[in-house]
């Protein structure tokens, strides 16, 4: 990413090119993009699954939960961890509630780094 930028344009970029690219259900971005608790998130795609995560850089955190397409239709809700299941959802705004449920406690904008300066930084704090 851009080192020294602020983390709204950061964060913004990377929501614009997902919005604007055909990786991820539509449907899915723009109801993840509404909710402002996840559009603070850095979000990223993986095997066609919308996953968010709180620093910028890779590695990216895997703390909370994310939204994969189901075969058929609607949103199957996994995580943080790929072995912890959430359940289905039928539409794209029920699965993110049920992401938004299970936000981190004190989860914030996303921290421009890696998962390990942030963890530096919340040790500090």
């Amino acid at each position: 990413m851009t080192e020294g930028a602020p983390e709204e344009d950061i964060i913004e970029a990377a929501w614009q090119k997902l919005l604007t690219g055909h990786r991820v259900d539509g449907r899915l971005l723009r109801a993840a993009y509404a909710e402002p608790r996840l559009r603070q998130l850095f979000p990223w795609v993986g095997m066609g699954e919308l996953h968010f995560s709180r620093c910028t850089e890779l590695r990216w955190t895997w703390d909370v939960p994310f939204i994969a397409p189901m075969m058929g239709g609607g949103f199957f809700v996994s995580g943080p961890s790929r072995s912890q299941s959430v359940g289905p959802a039928p539409t794209a705004e029920a699965a993110i509630a049920m992401v938004v449920e299970r936000l981190p406690p004190g989860c914030g904008r996303a921290f421009v780094g890696t998962p390990e300066a942030l963890a530096e930084k919340e040790q500090s704090e």
